[in-house]
């Protein structure tokens, strides 16, 4: 029996911890919030990340060292491997914590991106929309997520306010692109190298969270080949060890990098109920040196992601083959407090699911860019 150290103790961490149960393993979680949702499944020191009195501590109870949370400091991650296994290595979290870093290594691998520039200064971030025009998006490039640290500039007057917004750090400016859709491989390598993937998922994001995911989604070969081809080189390049998810922008035929996710991520939480083998398993499994599980799909999954606060849990539990995860939050404007994952043998079946749920719950905002996605993807009239 192995203990597994957590650096977070976010959903990902209790997730990964009712997943690593069975396996017979322990975990111990590291998290300066007071409520960390991992609490209920795991014990928690309570230690700010810089803490190495502390991490001695946390690091002398463990077998190996992982993350639910990317923006751990580089260095506390790096001063981790000296005493103790940690995965995925902590030059792989530093490409992942900065998005310039990052788009240079899917350059490497040749991923195309959108056009992106540098930005440290107003006059080049003048310079960069001169070249790259409107509209664009400029960002932090490091501890942004779920669309914080972001602003879309669409006309020249939005220059001025977005530095205002965004400058005195690190910025990126990123070409707007109008994709057709989203989507994301999740994958994991392991220990000795083995590399598996999921099938492709595709997403959708209200307000810059994720929304809803569906898997498996139907796509030209070309596109879907790419993508996994991409997630294998990516996870080569790094060493990587570990689940980690990439993510696509597609137009097209052209296939765009978008960003990197070193961790379990939400995109995958279908993967719970949706495949003999979820995310969360099977990165623990990889850190540990196990062998890694089947990611086959078990028919078609679309999970809902609840921000803000739970709806009522009795719509979706009245459906046969749904899935109500309520992480222990409490409420608050776009915190991700929960999901459900509904699952079905075939699109029409998951349709009649979704409408159902939509119409009970009145978010068929939500629900409906799923449905019209899973009625054009596989030619549902």
């Amino acid at each position: 029996m192995a203990t597994i150290g957590i650096l977070g103790g976010g959903q990902l961490a209790r997730m990964m911890a009712i997943a690593g149960a069975p396996l017979g393993h322990r975990f111990l979680v590291v998290d300066s919030a007071e409520d960390a949702c991992a609490a209920q499944v795991a014990p928690v020191m309570h230690a700010d990340w810089r803490d190495f009195s502390a991490l001695q501590q946390f690091a002398d109870q463990i077998d190996v060292a992982t993350f639910d949370f990317e923006n751990v400091p580089a260095d506390t991650a790096q001063w981790l491997t000296s005493h103790t296994c940690v995965f995925p290595n902590p030059a792989a979290l530093a490409v992942a914590q900065d998005r310039l870093r990052e788009k240079h290594l899917f350059a490497e691998i040749g991923l195309d991106t959108p056009a992106f520039a540098a930005v440290d200064s107003l006059d080049d971030l003048r310079t960069a929309v001169a070249r790259i025009g409107f509209p664009a998006v400029l960002k932090t490039r490091r501890l942004g997520y779920d669309g914080k640290g972001q602003a879309i500039l669409r006309a020249p007057e939005d220059v001025d306010a977005a530095w205002q917004a965004l400058g005195g750090v690190p910025l990126i400016l990123e070409g707007f692109v109008a994709f057709d859709c989203e989507v994301s491989v999740i994958g994991v390598r392991s220990r000795s190298g083995e590399f598996r993937h999921y099938p492709l998922t595709r997403n959708w994001h209200l307000g810059g969270i994720l929304s809803a995911s569906l898997a498996p989604v139907q796509l030209p070969d070309s596109i879907s080949k790419r993508a996994v081809a991409c997630a294998r080189a990516i996870a080569g390049h790094l060493d990587y060890v570990g689940v980690f998810a990439l993510e696509f922008f597609v137009k097209g035929e052209q296939l765009l990098g978008n960003e990197m996710a070193p961790r379990v991520h939400n995109s995958g939480h279908w993967t719970i109920e949706g495949c003999a083998c979820s995310q969360f398993e099977n990165h623990v499994r990889a850190v540990l040196g196990l062998p890694l599980g089947d990611t086959a799909a078990r028919g078609f999954s679309v999970m809902l992601n609840w921000i803000g606060e739970l709806p009522d849990a009795n719509a979706v539990l009245a459906e046969a083959r749904a899935h109500w995860h309520d992480y222990g939050k409490s409420p608050r404007p776009s915190r991700k407090v929960g999901h459900a994952t509904l699952r079905a043998d075939s699109p029409d079946e998951m349709i009649e699911r979704l409408q159902r749920v939509g119409k009970a719950l009145d978010r068929q905002a939500q629900i409906e860019p799923v449905i019209v996605g899973l009625a054009e993807m596989w030619n549902r009239g």
